[in-house]
């Protein structure tokens, strides 16, 4: 027998078992014909696969969306991703505002008050730039590269698997409805041993697919160190971006009232200069354990007052040099006034240390 004979009959074989599962599969469909069903343990862990799939692919899209909002940036870079080359390096949205206002700053004049603060502004909005650069590039490894290799990879592999379980169970019952319909005793003795060779692949095949979905289990563990990743890197890219607004905040607070306006325009409303603790107010205003009259009226009173007060530290706070006092949430410590201090802090004590803290993390005792 030549290769040419080999693979007619091998095609007239593949055709006629595509025939006997398509003839099994529609008498099913019609209900004229059984069907054995997988095992309860088996179709939980199909289930769970199916669950895993869906909710990884929303995941992944939706992280890809906050990561970059444009889409045409996005189809860009899955276009040069798809054709294994680097996608053209571009400003980003905080650079490229960075940039526009430290050239309007330069244009207006750097020794004027609004192009020295555009300038400043310009500058942390490419840091801003930068940080985002870098939460982009550690979330796609650490988190959307694994989430898209299960989903490109190992569930690819599941349902490779499991449509090669339906065939094996297609087989099985088609070998099924013969031994029924079999009448002489020759042919019901080849429809046994059909049915028994069918039994053993479909069996073998159902353990190497449960195998399989066993090992989403491991996947949920594989994702969950990977989200914590991800929220480990976008808590740096906040505290990055809050340190830099703060530091840009100063800045700005640090001028002269007579340099914020500029050009000698005198303005229609005083810049407030607002510090980082005192952001905090409103929310902490909303507590049951600091009431409006606490952080009013009890520290103006000591403030003008030469005394000093016991008070309860409501957050951990930790110094930013060596003229704060650090805090613990909870603690007891004594605080006064000092003239001249911002009118946001206090002169704080705790044994032998000293500093100031911030008022706003602070509820003063009776």
């Amino acid at each position: 027998m030549n290769i040419m004979d080999f693979n007619v009959k091998k095609l007239a074989a593949d055709a006629g078992t595509f025939l006997s599962r398509a003839v099994q599969f529609t008498e099913e469909k019609l209900g004229q014909a059984e069907k054995t069903e997988l095992d309860a343990h088996l179709e939980n862990l199909l289930s769970k696969a199916e669950c895993t799939k869906l909710w990884t692919e929303k995941i992944m899209k939706q992280t890809e969306v906050l990561l970059q909002p444009n889409p045409n940036a996005r189809i860009e870079e899955f276009v040069y991703e798809k054709l294994d080359r680097k996608a053209p390096s571009r400003l980003n949205n905080p650079e490229l505002l960075g940039q526009y206002m430290i050239d309007a700053g330069n244009e207006f004049g750097p020794g004027t008050a609004y192009g020295n603060a555009l300038i400043k502004c310009g500058e942390t909005q490419k840091r801003i730039g930068t940080a985002d650069r870098e939460l982009i590039q550690t979330s796609a490894i650490n988190f959307l590269t694994p989430l898209r290799n299960f989903i490109e990879g190992d569930y690819k592999t599941i349902t490779k698997e499991r449509k090669l379980l339906q065939n094996k169970r297609l087989d099985l019952d088609a070998a099924k409805t013969r031994l029924k319909k079999a009448k002489i005793a020759e042919a019901r003795a080849a429809s046994e041993q059909e049915v028994r060779i069918t039994q053993s692949e479909f069996d073998r095949q159902a353990e190497i697919t449960r195998l399989l979905l066993e090992g989403i289990s491991s996947t949920h563990a594989h994702h969950l160190r990977c989200l914590n990743d991800f929220v480990e890197a976008q808590m740096t890219y906040y505290a990055q971006c809050y340190q830099y607004m703060l530091d840009l905040q100063k800045q700005l607070g640090s001028f002269p009232s007579t340099f914020l306006s500029n050009n000698n325009q005198s303005s229609s409303a005083p810049v407030q200069n607002v510090s980082a603790p005192s952001v905090l107010a409103s929310a902490s205003a909303s507590l049951p354990s600091v009431s409006n009259s606490i952080v009013t009226s009890g520290f103006s009173e000591l403030k003008s007052l030469s005394g000093s007060r016991k008070a309860r530290v409501l957050y951990d706070y930790d110094a930013a040099n060596s003229s704060e006092l650090s805090l613990l949430a909870d603690e007891v410590i004594t605080v006064y006034s000092v003239p001249g201090m911002d009118s946001d802090w206090l002169m704080g004590e705790r044994g032998n240390q000293k500093g100031k803290v911030p008022i706003t993390y602070l509820e003063l005792l009776n």
